[in-house]
């Protein structure tokens, strides 16, 4: 065999084996190198993986104390860590500003655990995720009212502070939800004022009647409530309900004799 023939033969062997060496280095990187990525919470007991997953939960690691929280009611779904986990997930959710995913888990547990004295700090978390739902980027950097943000999360968030106040009135979370409570009530109220404004300035004056009467109805204690009395007032005059105009009028008398003297 010629010398060039030789020198062809071991280019043509060596690029055989370069090939098979880049094809098992693929196929090894493709599979995960040495095998599947063992579990860090296997061989733990519930209470190990707990008080993991409760130490990256107090330094902030909030997607870890997730993963290690799921991990938890997996392996150990019946033990007494695993009863206290879904809560503390839906915290970590809330934090990692996953509000969905929060107010699921906080509603799988209401399902389950319907009476459990838990649902104290449920409720008044509950009420936290949707009150604070929508509070983008933007929004902390260049600060909104919260009148213009989804009324659809007021409502179920005064709901929630709602059932902590009355359901468990002298938990540790209640004086909270109820300064919480008349914060919205104030602001629920303004908006349906606005509202009311609004129809008035479209004369439609039966549509402005219901929404002053609703937030006379839900949101007593507001201020909003006396400019709710006064349209409730002239929408009624202009809808040719005379007597309902005047009872709303001794309402207003009765209580803001100032403001009722504008209309008289």
């Amino acid at each position: 065999m010629s010398t060039n023939a030789i020198i062809l033969k071991k280019l043509i062997q060596l690029s055989a084996t370069g090939l098979l060496a880049i094809t098992l280095s693929a196929c090894s990187s493709l599979s995960g190198g040495s095998g599947p990525k063992k579990d860090a919470t296997e061989g733990m007991t519930a209470e190990q993986i707990y008080t993991k997953a409760k130490s990256e939960l107090q330094q902030k690691n909030y997607q870890q104390a997730i993963k290690l929280y799921e991990s938890l009611e997996a392996r150990h779904p019946l033990s007494k860590y695993s009863q206290a986990a879904p809560l503390e997930t839906a915290y970590a959710y809330y934090k990692s500003d996953e509000p969905g995913n929060a107010l699921d888990t906080i509603d799988r547990f209401a399902r389950m655990n319907p009476s459990s004295k838990q649902m104290a700090y449920g409720w008044y978390l509950r009420g936290l995720v949707n009150f604070n739902r929508g509070s983008s980027l933007v929004d902390k950097i260049f600060p909104r009212s919260i009148t213009d943000l989804d009324t659809v999360r007021q409502k179920e968030a005064f709901q929630d502070f709602s059932r902590v106040v009355t359901r468990y009135a002298d938990s540790e979370y209640a004086e909270d939800a109820q300064n919480r409570l008349q914060y919205l009530r104030n602001t629920l109220a303004d908006s349906e004022v606005n509202v009311a404004r609004y129809y008035m300035t479209r004369s439609a004056w039966l549509a402005a009647f219901n929404r002053a009467e609703y937030t006379i109805k839900h949101y007593q204690g507001s201020p909003a409530v006396i400019d709710a009395l006064e349209i409730k007032i002239q929408a009624a005059r202009n809808l040719g309900k005379n007597d309902l105009a005047a009872d709303s009028l001794r309402v207003l008398e009765l209580n803001f004799p100032q403001r009722a003297a504008q209309l008289r």
